[in-house]
């Protein structure tokens, strides 16, 4: 975790911060039922001494009245404090959710560095919950210790060794139960951490398996979930032993304190120290007091557990930046001009280039590695190791990546699309402009996706598209990235799955909807490369050769190779 990131004990000061006002509220709440609670039993004394004993039936009648007034209060302060409590802790783990998805959605990226989909949701919706449980635990544990304390009151007034003994008693009580729980955090952030590996493997696997079928390798693929499954279920057998060896203790010590209270209360009885209504009155607090205890057990637990889960979203908000924010915004009517500098980065050597405004040129890559590192640099996902990229005569390390992704589109190959309508998955780079959906729709050939749906534009896709083939999910993409209509358009490989007929007028009409805007297509295929103004050819990293697309088909064997293969 980098100096100076959140650590865990952070994340849990800001969650319970954040719902202060609730938690304080549910407290107080809470400690009025609970000393009506520790109060029943001494108001049940007190009738057995002053009414029962003596036949009053005056006394006996007050005393009724009262505890039924203690009755009303504890209920009704147990509902409300329940309310607030609950509340509270889903309250924190809700903002502690949209912390992480606003890490997660940075512009500056890291979050998502070395861990899988499922394991980032896995953070977001089980830590995030734990974490919340800490604010609904705070309140019940202040709750607990006024209980303690109030039922501590009320034996020193029957009795001073009674009231001494629960006094003195709590404190090592209390270190003992915290002791007793660091097993417990420790296993819980292994459960968790298995849980969450678990989850990204699953979804991993559920995205890729049309191709797992395609290959026969379901067995290969079941095999290795359930051994990322059996290590999940191992810890968390774990957690549930050492969860269940926790309160086990903790009720032990409890059960044992309360015998004690018990013995000596009725040996003063026994003494004449105290009255039969104090005896009773002393057994029922010792009984009454096997709740907090239980509380107190359950509050550390929660505590253990949303310790570990603290410590884990903290590592993923304090995950360094992959690109740092610069200060500057292309400029108003940005004319689309990109440079590149001597970049290099992963495969790429010293790469030079000038991609003038308003041009549409093919870059042909044989290596897709290559072509990978082109396109991170120019999203900015990753900035060069050496060298620039400059857009307008403007780095774009200089550029708010946020910014810098409003003038410059780098559509992938494998861009998802989203569980939504066809015409909202096109939309959602557009807004309102519905020309340029239409256009869009028209120059991908998307259109004739609609008009083979059930509701046309309108119909639902399924999750990732799946509903639609492979060349029509391209082309849906394409009009996505068409329908943004920014200055700069990097398109890789968007038409792979595209009959060849499909793929030609696709290719005739991107250079018309992308008149006067700059466009880079990182693509091997004839079709497209035959509109482009200008061919740049990579080979091992670096600029090899530059022409248009006939002159290199007839000049240069490495690119026939790479584009007619």
């Amino acid at each position: 975790m980098p100096t100076g990131g959140p650590t865990g004990g952070l994340v849990l000061r800001q969650a319970i911060r954040g719902q202060r006002r609730r938690v304080i509220t549910a407290s107080l709440l809470g400690m009025t039922h609970q000393g009506c609670e520790a109060l029943v039993p001494v108001v049940i004394g007190a009738t057995i001494d002053t009414a029962v004993a003596t036949g009053s039936s005056e006394a006996l009648l007050r005393l009724l009245i009262v505890l039924a007034v203690l009755f009303l209060v504890l209920s009704t302060c147990y509902r409300t404090s329940a309310r607030i409590t609950e509340g509270s802790g889903e309250l924190a783990a809700h903002r502690l959710r949209l912390d992480l998805a606003a890490r997660v959605l940075d512009p500056r990226g890291g979050a998502d560095a070395n861990r899988l989909p499922g394991a980032l949701t896995s953070i977001a919706t089980n830590d995030a919950r734990r974490v919340g449980s800490v604010a609904t635990a705070i309140a019940y544990g202040v709750s607990a210790v006024a209980a303690l304390v109030i039922s501590a009151v009320a034996l020193l007034r029957i009795s001073v060794p009674l009231g001494l003994l629960v006094l003195l008693g709590i404190p090592p009580l209390l270190w003992l139960g915290h002791r007793i729980s660091r097993p417990l955090e420790q296993r819980s952030e292994a459960e968790q951490e298995r849980a969450a590996h678990a989850s990204g493997v699953a979804a991993d696997l559920v995205s890729g398996l049309r191709v797992l079928k395609g290959m026969g390798a379901e067995s290969a693929a079941v095999a290795r979930y359930r051994t990322t499954s059996q290590d999940s279920l191992s810890a968390a057998l774990r957690a549930a032993r050492s969860r269940a060896g926790h309160e086990g203790a903790v009720l032990a010590l409890t059960g044992v304190f309360i015998a004690v209270i018990g013995v000596v209360g009725a040996y003063l009885a026994m003494d004449g120290s105290i009255s039969v209504g104090d005896l009773v009155a002393a057994v029922g607090l010792a009984q009454f007091l096997l709740g907090p205890f239980q509380l107190l057990a359950y509050v550390n637990a929660e505590l253990a557990q949303g310790r570990a889960s603290a410590k884990r979203i903290a590592e993923v908000l304090a995950s360094p930046v992959t690109v740092e924010a610069g200060d500057q915004a292309p400029a108003a009517g940005t004319a689309g001009h990109v440079t590149l500098r001597g970049v290099t980065l992963g495969t790429l050597r010293g790469v030079d280039l000038e991609l003038p405004a308003g041009s549409l040129t093919g870059i042909v890559a044989r290596d897709a590695a290559a072509a990978n590192d082109l396109l991170v640099c120019l999203a900015r996902e990753a900035d060069p190791a050496e060298g620039a990229i400059e857009l307008d005569g403007t780095p774009l390390t200089s550029l708010d990546p946020d910014a810098l992704r409003k003038a410059v589109l780098v559509a992938h190959h494998d861009a998802d699309l989203f569980e939504s309508t066809l015409l909202d998955n096109v939309r959602a780079g557009a807004g309102d402009d519905t020309a340029s959906v239409e256009r869009a729709l028209r120059a991908s050939a998307a259109d004739d996706v609609a008009k083979l749906l059930p509701d046309g534009g309108d119909t639902l896709l399924a999750e990732r598209g799946r509903s639609l083939s492979g060349g029509q999910r391209q082309r849906v993409a394409l009009a996505r990235a068409l329908a943004a209509d920014r200055p700069v358009l990097v398109l890789h490989d968007p038409t792979t799955a595209v009959d060849t007929v499909t793929e030609s007028h696709i290719a005739a009409r991107l250079r018309e909807v992308r008149r006067d805007r700059t466009t880079i297509l990182v693509t091997t295929s004839p079709a497209l490369l035959a509109v482009t103004d200008r061919v740049v050819v990579l080979e091992d990293g670096a600029v090899q050769a530059t022409g248009h697309h006939t002159e290199l088909l007839a000049a240069d064997a490495t690119y026939r190779a790479a584009v007619l293969a």
